[in-house]
């Protein structure tokens, strides 16, 4: 494991997540994808720890508590780009693809977010390249809307 990576110890005295496919996961998911779609980061920092960690492998890029995960989504989801996500699951987490809206419609693969949840909040998102997209039978891109201009 490179030097740069830090992990916290396993359940240091955290909640455990919801059970996978739970209603409880599900509430926790609808409302970060809802926060995140919407671009609303006072609704996406209302889900975090105060000890939450973003990070970004293989960059040794990692933001933590929730001050400074809000400035970088804030940075992000503030700059006037909107996302879709597309749910599925890694490492037994909920993780989605995360696609950007472009030009004519399409909607690019930017890359594949998980969550780590403890009791209702998110301890961890960590952010991975587009490349893995089609690892989990994720498209690098997504078709234009109907509707859409």
């Amino acid at each position: 494991m490179p030097a740069f990576v830090r992990r916290r110890p396993e359940d240091a005295g955290r909640e455990p997540p919801p059970a996978p496919g739970s209603p409880a996961e599900d509430a926790i998911v609808a409302r970060f994808v809802s926060a995140y779609e919407a671009a609303d980061v006072d609704a996406l920092v209302a889900l975090l720890t105060n000890d939450v960690i973003t990070s970004m492998p293989p960059m040794p890029l990692e933001y933590e508590g929730r001050d400074a995960v809000a400035r970088f989504f804030a940075s992000i989801l503030g700059s006037g780009r909107r996302f879709d996500l597309v749910p599925t699951r890694a490492n037994g987490q909920p993780a989605f693809g995360a696609y950007l809206h472009a030009a004519g419609g399409v909607r690019h693969g930017v890359g594949l977010f998980t969550i780590t949840l403890t009791g209702d909040r998110i301890c961890a998102l960590t952010r991975f390249e587009n490349t893995v997209l089609p690892w989990f039978g994720l498209p690098r891109s997504l078709p234009r809307r109907l509707g859409s201009s």
